[in-house]
């Protein structure tokens, strides 16, 4: 996790934008970093790069699905869809081991492509998902209408899913791999879109209590209770709270989480109802340190960071004691030595819904929403000595904090065949983001500092190197036009208008640190009038369906302080940003989906294939070491085409079998040029993203009991961007069983569950890119998977 330092003043005087490689913005460059631009000239498209099908099962009506498919009910094992729309349940979702990301079980769909450094998905730093090549920066999330926005670590624009809810607390989740609709409130939506939905507070008062064990000395404890109704009018409320500690596989530290969800559920009269949400959570993580390909080869598998052996991180900073390395890892510049590195978050997420029917033929359903983040991010800077003490390295601590609030509202009026849905979204937020230094104790005179804080015992921060502060103002309108003329067929036709606006900029720059008079400060609007979305779905014959979905959709500019990702307050000083007002234009991109889906008893099959062209794509490059990384943000295309192919066969009761195939070929459209030369990537792979994906699931189910096992295939995945390295795919297997007892004395339901992650004890490349990408060759910005790993829960509900 690399720090930043001051820029190169020679480099800095080129006038090129630049900023962090990474497809996450990183809370801390190692090194010094100028911040390049770009001419006019040379721009060219923004941004990062860019359903299986399943046995029929009961439809319930959880209310409505935003985008432009119709979306079905998932069945116990796998998910039934319509359209572009994949439903997965929370059957599906219980699958996995208890407080398992819930962008875990979006994995199981073909195109989709989810990797961490642990097994239950919940260490942000290590942590990406893919869908048919575009980042999960690039998708629009939501929270029961709530926009979540950017899921990447550390954002200033968002909030991820892990930390808006409880896992156990979702219900359902709605990944549409096409387009996205444009009714679903995102700055963020490229190429689709994940909508998440809470369980409503049960009728009958009860709850739920589940224990978990794991390797590692991993535990997590769940603990649930549904007041059931209150009255005659259906009050009824729920509260949940879970508290989970996952151990590490490599190193000391652990990963840290609890959370709070309630749920209020007023019905007003028998078609209206008011629901209330709030999510509350904390986490403190040591994070995996990153790798590289030298250090694999040279070091090993496991490479921690040295905590909690804080002499040793002393002695060897200090350079009284030498560590194993090898003459590649020298050559690369890596650092495969530090004490510590993570991050403590506070959250606080909360909404307020109303679902009203005005008359029988219209209805308003509004959202009131607002989140609250408070972040630090940080690592053990070594190359910044502690000013006020003896040690010989610092705590380098990225604070960040945003507050956003806001509204949907939309009108829904039925008429002859024809559902039209006019809305708004309105957000305002407000972000800050410093970072400071704070002194390590000399040795034997004091604990040392932990990485998820306190960060002041041993006095205040000692030196800062910027400070920044904006307020962003996010407006969309959407009108939306869904018309049967027959029953087996459905037209959707509509457009939104999107107009964002940031600003603000830095508020303090350590002019010896930055190395300019000036950071950027200034305004930024990134603005659309009209965003078309047309999609289709035709039931031609029984159990046969087409469906077909296109869109232009706009990403608004990220908001990133100096020097981390590839905003336009990254760039290296005011006279750099001032020329990117008038010279760079928001990402966009065009998305075309068509399919066909066939679903009886037997045999369940889907065919589907994609086309992307994205524009105004600025891509980050990164040149140097992690102790002095350059990083250029350039300007490209990207052109993605794609198809994706799933059966599930159900031969007997209660057994399913499911196979699943993708194939992704995305590449840039231009060469990139740096202050080393022009680097041929026009025409080269995409990097960080599998070109082949193949995934397996079989499942069985008797009487009280679920078994099933897991198995994914990824193939290559090419590092660098003119594509010279790479790193080789892997498989990997999971698998997992559970046994109901049923009613046990006053305990119903009462199960056991015991999982396996990582079978076979698979060694492979999870996370790529989170310090950046290099142009060329290898860079220490890799995470490795976790191995294999037990997990059992026991659980009852009363």
């Amino acid at each position: 996790m690399p720090a930043l330092l001051a820029p190169d003043s020679a480099k800095a005087a080129t006038g090129e934008v630049s900023a962090p490689v990474s497809t996450q913005a990183h809370h801390a460059t190692r090194g010094k970093r100028p911040v390049r631009g770009v001419s006019k000239a040379s721009r060219v498209p923004a941004g990062r790069s860019a359903g299986a099908a399943a046995p029929v099962a009961r439809h319930r009506d959880h209310g409505p699905v935003q985008g432009g498919s119709e979306a079905l009910e998932v069945s116990s094992h796998r998910s039934v869809s319509r359209g572009a729309d994949n439903v997965v349940s929370k059957a599906v979702m219980e699958q996995f081991t208890p407080g398992t990301s819930v962008l875990k079980a979006a994995d199981r769909l073909p195109g989709v492509s989810f990797s961490s450094t642990d097994p239950l998905g919940i260490d942000l730093w290590g942590a990406s998902i893919y869908v048919r090549g575009f980042f999960m920066d690039q998708l629009g999330v939501t929270l029961d209408g709530i926009p979540l926005n950017d899921q990447t670590y550390e954002s200033n624009n968002g909030l991820n899913i892990i930390q808006a809810a409880i896992s156990d607390d979702i219900d359902r989740s709605i990944i549409s791999e096409g387009p996205g609709g444009v009714n679903v409130p995102s700055t963020s939506t490229l190429g689709g879109t994940m909508q998440f939905e809470t369980a409503d507070p049960k009728d009958q008062l009860g709850g739920k209590v589940s224990q978990g064990f794991g390797s590692y000395s991993s535990f997590r404890t769940y603990a649930r209770l549904d007041s059931g109704k209150l009255n005659s009018t259906g009050t009824k409320f729920m509260t949940a709270y879970s508290r989970s500690d996952e151990g590490m596989w490599a190193g000391g530290g652990s990963q840290f989480q609890q959370q709070v969800d309630a749920k209020l559920v007023q019905p007003i009269g028998h078609e209206s109802v008011m629901k209330a949400f709030f999510n509350w959570s904390d986490l403190a993580e040591w994070n995996y340190w990153d790798t590289s390909l030298a250090m694999l080869k040279g070091l090993g598998w496991r490479t921690p960071h040295l905590y909690p052996n804080y002499a040793k991180a002393y002695n060897y900073v200090a350079g009284n004691i030498s560590l194993p390395t090898t003459d590649a890892i020298e050559a690369n510049g890596d650092e495969p030595y530090l004490y510590d590195g993570g991050q403590q978050e506070t959250n606080y997420t909360g909404g307020l819904n109303f679902d009203l029917a005005l008359t029988e033929r219209l209805r308003w359903r509004t959202n009131l929403y607002g989140t609250s983040q408070t972040g630090y991010y940080t690592y053990s800077d070594t190359s910044t000595p502690s000013a006020d003490t003896e040690a010989p390295f610092s705590q380098e601590v990225w604070q960040n904090r945003q507050e956003r609030y806001g509204f949907t509202s939309s009108f829904l009026y039925k008429i002859a065949n024809h559902s039209l849905d006019a809305g708004v979204w309105y957000e305002n937020n407000n972000q800050e983001a410093g970072l400071f230094w704070y002194n390590e104790p000399t040795l034997g005179e004091g604990a040392p500092l932990k990485t998820v804080g306190p960060y002041n015992t041993y006095g205040k921060a000692f030196q800062q190197g910027y400070g920044f502060n904006w307020r962003t103002n996010n407006f969309a309108f959407h009108l939306q036009d869904t018309w049967r003329p027959v029953e087996n067929l459905r037209v959707t036709a509509g457009f939104k208008s999107v107009l964002a606006t940031t600003a603000g900029g830095a508020t303090y720059n350590n002019s010896d640190y930055t190395g300019v008079d000036a950071l950027p400060n200034g305004s930024m609007t990134a603005s659309s009038a009209f965003l078309p979305h047309v999609g289709a779905s035709y039931r031609f014959l029984k159990n046969h369906e087409f469906y077909f979905d296109l869109a232009e959709n706009m990403r608004t500019y990220q908001v990133l302080p100096n020097g981390v990702g590839n905003s336009p307050w990254s760039v290296q000083d005011q006279d750099a940003f001032k020329k990117l007002q008038h010279g760079v234009s928001p990402e966009k991109d065009w998305v075309y989906a068509v399919g066909y889906r066939y679903t009886d008893k037997l045999i369940q099959a889907s065919l589907a294939g994609y086309h992307a062209d994205a524009r105004n794509r600025l891509q980050a490059a990164t040149e140097g070491t992690i102790l002095a990384p350059v990083s250029t943000v350039v300007p490209t295309t990207v052109h993605t085409n794609g198809v994706d192919a799933a059966v599930t066969l159900t031969p007997i009761k209660g057994l399913a079998i499911y196979n699943s195939v993708s194939y992704n070929h995305s590449t840039y459209g231009g060469n990139i040029t740096t202050s080393d030369g022009i680097y041929y990537t026009k025409g080269k792979k995409i990097v960080n993203f599998p070109q082949f994906m193949y995934k397996a699931n079989l499942s069985y189910r008797w009487k009280g009991l679920e078994t099933h096992f897991d198995v994914h295939y990824y193939s290559k995945r090419y590092y660098s961007y003119v594509n010279d390295t790479s790193v080789p795919g892997y498989w990997l297997a999971s698998t997992g069983a559970r046994y109901n007892f049923g009613k046990v004395g006053f305990a119903k339901n009462l199960s056991v569950d015991f999982n396996v992650y990582n079978l076979f004890n698979s060694k492979y490349i999870s996370m790529m890119g989170q310090n950046g990408n290099p142009m060329s060759g290898d860079y220490q910005s890799l995470e490795r998977g976790a191995v294999r790993e037990f997990f059992g829960t026991v659980s009852a509900e009363f």
